[in-house]
């Protein structure tokens, strides 16, 4: 796995550092001055409007000596921790909060260089060493404006006042970074750990590797994802093994009669049989040539029946008349063996929902299996019946049986049991794997029950029909 997606996030979260630390540098700290600068003139404000229809308008009417006046307006210097004056429309000071001296007077003074606002920043006129903001009110007596109540503030006070909030920003995006790097911490030992294992396991099953497993025990998505990649490796490599066996299966059973039908001519061409005896060893090629016909044409069936997709020509039809034909076909082969069939059927007929071909295989199958593996002066028992809207069909022989461990491998393609190779001349292993894959494209089951010595008995079941109103028919 390339780490560009993980250098993406790490690249991702430093930019978010860097923007975070700029946006607070620049924009944020531009905006939080101009708010504190706007919020501290609108307070200001407030406080020169009180000082001007309070005081200084009552020292304009004589009602308030310039000591009270003065008094007050340094007791609200004070809190305000700024500077309070009354200048008159000519720019003469008359009361400053911030001089015992009431003379002086600012040059150049004009209030209309306010402009619209009732605040400005700057030296005031030069009066002033260093940038203040500076807040008017106007002095109205009888609708005529006699002087003008001032507070001067530093802006460096408002400088400080948003160099504290910025820290505190900057304390504030350092704890959102550190969580952001728990975070990622967190998304590292969780995710892309986890998906760098699933990845190089991956890579391993994608080279033939299916023993590599992924160790990830999580009840979550990746934990479900690590623990379906492991049991698919398992599987694959089962099939994997599977392969190498069918393969193998393949080669012996194809190599055998190709190596005898090869002999005998070469034999007969050179002389080596007789020519009154040629006739003996060419009905064994043809014995053996029918066999790998029928071994491929099985092959070539079961291949079909295991595609994925495999079309059923589902009808209704009678499983206990199906069974009565078939078994008419092996009447010939049964009184060689002086084998006989008891068929134990339920009712006169028993309609089931099936393919009919497919299902005449199966019991031609099972039936033939039953014969090749039974002893001679035996019974072969053919039973059906109905329980739970299905038909049960079994068929059962008293023949070899199979071993105990061989039961779970009787399904396999080209699986023979030790016991059935010295009977079995003529069969290619692939009959009952032919018979489950049928069984199975119908979504039904079959089971197995065998003794050594005793027999076998095979049970599949296949659904009954019912009418529209769920009755079986």
């Amino acid at each position: 796995m390339k780490r560009t997606l993980y250098l993406k996030i790490l690249a991702g979260y430093a930019a978010f550092g860097i923007l975070g630390f700029l946006t607070i540098a620049t924009f944020t700290s531009r905006l939080t001055l101009n708010y504190i600068t706007e919020d501290t003139a609108s307070h200001l404000y407030r406080e020169s409007n009180l000082l001007a229809a309070n005081y200084a308008a009552n020292y304009y009417r004589g009602t308030m000596t310039l000591d009270d006046v003065t008094a007050h307006f340094n007791a609200v210097a004070t809190y305000l921790d700024a500077d309070a004056q009354v200048i008159n429309p000519n720019g003469l000071i008359l009361i400053n909060s911030g001089s015992d001296s009431y003379e002086g007077a600012v040059e150049n003074f004009d209030i209309t260089a306010f402009g619209s606002s009732y605040y400005q920043t700057g030296t005031f006129f030069d009066t002033f060493s260093e940038d203040t903001l500076s807040v008017f009110s106007p002095i109205t007596i009888s609708y005529k404006v006699r002087g003008y109540v001032l507070i001067h503030k530093p802006v460096r006070d408002l400088v400080s006042l948003k160099d504290g909030f910025i820290n505190i920003s900057y304390m504030t995006l350092a704890v959102i970074f550190l969580c952001a790097f728990v975070v990622l911490g967190l998304f590292t030992c969780t995710v892309y750990i986890p998906i760098r294992k699933i990845t190089r396991a991956a890579r391993d099953y994608s080279e033939g590797n299916f023993e590599s497993q992924i160790n990830i025990h999580t009840n979550d998505e990746i934990g479900y994802l690590a623990a379906s990649l492991n049991y698919m490796a398992t599987e694959l490599s089962t099939l994997e093994e599977d392969q190498r066996k069918f393969i193998a299966n393949v080669s012996h059973d194809f190599r055998s009669p190709l190596t005898s039908i090869k002999g005998y001519i070469e034999a007969i061409m050179d002389g080596t049989i007789p020519h009154e005896m040629q006739d003996k060893y060419l009905n064994i090629i043809l014995f053996e040539t029918e066999r790998l016909n029928k071994l491929t044409q099985s092959m070539l069936e079961l291949n079909k029946y295991g595609a994925k997709g495999t079309m059923l020509d589902i009808s209704s039809f009678d499983i206990n008349n199906t069974i009565k034909l078939v078994v008419q076909s092996f009447e010939g082969t049964c009184q060689e063996k002086k084998i006989s069939f008891e068929l134990i059927l339920t009712g006169h007929t028993s309609f089931v929902w099936a393919d009919m071909s497919k299902i005449q295989q199966v019991l031609y199958n099972l039936i033939d299996n039953a014969i090749k593996f039974s002893n001679p002066d035996s019974t072969i028992t053919i039973e059906t019946t109905e329980k739970n809207e299905k038909v049960f069909i079994s068929v059962k022989d008293t023949g070899i049986g199979i071993p105990k461990d061989s039961l779970k491998k009787i399904w396999e393609r080209f699986y023979k049991t030790d016991l059935s190779r010295g009977k079995d001349k003529r069969g290619t292993g692939l009959g009952l794997a032919i018979v489950k894959e049928i069984i199975s494209a119908h979504n039904e089951n079959i089971n197995v029950i065998s003794t050594e010595g005793v027999g076998t008995e095979f049970i599949f079941t296949l659904p009954l029909k019912q009418d529209e109103n769920g009755a079986i028919v």
